[in-house]
């Protein structure tokens, strides 16, 4: 009988763990199933483009792992029992239950209104591609590019900047306006922080700072010091927050639900059960948890190819870089920032801005688009046949400790 791989969810990184165990295992041994809730890929660095009027490719899933042997499920996850190492999920035919041998978790993560009132009700956000689309349709809605009305974005993380400039940009005609709980771009040095306020200076964003948000109506925002804005638009970008499914299925998870794993990315709860991307709670060789971003996903999953392709064919797990290095934040289509990160995780001094920085985010949005879009190019033609091995259920697990070491149990 055939191991049983299923990814559950094909983003950035469930899409290239995918791709790669289907080049890498032999499928006479092996049989790899993806679960996406959607039939195409989603490029979710860019729907702050999407939701500002930029027309974004969106290519089939099918297409995308067509010739490599995987199988496709479109349907939603509703639940997991790694106890009997079985996915529920439901489709348009109603659905049923998915058993394997291996899961790899990339499920990610969705927009988190922190239980703000009217945020669920009132607020676009830009973590999904139908969320996206309704903002683009409340911004058509206000005229286009050349009518009136008012945005305010909420939350100064990496997104809102994107979100609010794109839209500044894009939409001229509107007034956009950018709350941030602290200081704008507190995460920048000192430096990047000053290119940043003078971008929001050029495209006329009004930026709110020290201000937080008590609720969001129809057609306005409340902050905490009683100021109520005018809003024909809120945008939600103040935080992210991971799917339940893990916690409620039983595996070992953090407060705030990401999937706690050893170095390899494997479950410290549940061995048949890997993490990756924004799901996971991975800890970096710098000792702290590794942030929810692209950059983090791509070295959450690399570590997870190797670690199931060294334990299902019986050879030496190779150790991935677990860094985070730099942010790169784009401020419209002609202007951006490159912010270097230390191994402690705090913005270096030296940052670039300008075109030049844009022209790399995009080259990196381009490449994360063309290298899901073709899972398997550049990898070894050499497929490797599974060894018999020991039930991993009984093995020895490696779970880490806050200060970044490990202990075994």
């Amino acid at each position: 009988m055939k191991h049983r791989i299923v990814v559950l969810g094909a983003g950035y990184a469930g899409a290239y763990v995918a791709g790669n165990l289907a080049r890498r295992l032999s499928p006479a041994d092996t049989e790899i199933t993806v679960v996406n809730a959607v039939p195409d890929f989603v490029q979710r660095l860019r729907l702050n483009q999407l939701a500002a009027g930029r027309d974004i490719e969106a290519p089939q899933l099918a297409d995308v792992f067509a010739g490599t042997g995987i199988r496709l499920r479109v349907a939603r996850v509703t639940a997991v029992d790694p106890e009997r190492r079985v996915v529920a999920v439901a489709d348009a035919d109603g659905g049923g239950d998915l058993g394997y041998d291996t899961l790899v978790y990339a499920l990610g993560s969705h927009g988190d209104d922190h239980g703000v009132p009217g945020v669920a009700e009132h607020a676009f956000d830009v973590a999904a591609r139908p969320s996206a689309l309704r903002l683009r349709e409340r911004l058509d809605g206000l005229g286009g590019r050349g009518g009136g009305g008012s945005v305010v974005v909420v939350g100064d993380g990496l997104t809102g900047i994107e979100t609010a400039t794109e839209i500044a940009e894009a939409r001229p005609g509107l007034s956009v306006a950018l709350i941030a709980r602290g200081e704008l771009g507190a995460r920048l040095s000192a430096g990047a922080r000053g290119h940043l306020r003078q971008a929001c200076e050029r495209l006329g964003i009004t930026v709110l700072e020290h201000t937080s948000v008590e609720a969001v109506e129809a057609t306005r925002v409340l902050c905490a010091d009683g100021t109520a804005l005018a809003s024909d638009a809120t945008v939600w970008t103040a935080g992210f927050a991971v799917n339940p499914i893990a916690a409620a299925g039983g595996l070992e998870v953090t407060g705030n639900g990401r999937i706690v794993v050893d170095r390899t990315m494997r479950s410290v709860s549940h061995p048949n059960v890997y993490a990756i991307g924004d799901s996971v709670h991975a800890v970096g060789d710098n000792g702290r948890p590794l942030p929810m971003s692209c950059g983090s996903a791509g070295y959450t999953g690399r570590q997870a190819i190797e670690a199931i392709v060294g334990r299902l064919t019986g050879r030496k797990i190779a150790n991935v870089k677990l860094v985070y290095l730099y942010n790169a934040i784009s401020l419209g289509r002609r202007d951006g920032l490159w912010q270097s990160v230390d191994g402690e995780g705090q913005a270096k001094p030296t940052y670039m801005g300008g075109r030049k920085a844009a022209r790399i985010k995009a080259a990196i949005e381009k490449g994360a688009l063309w290298g899901t879009s073709h899972p398997t190019f550049g990898l070894p033609k050499r497929k490797r046949r599974l060894t018999a091995a020991p039930d991993p259920s009984i093995e020895k697990t490696v779970r880490p400790l806050e200060n970044g070491g490990a202990v075994h149990g």
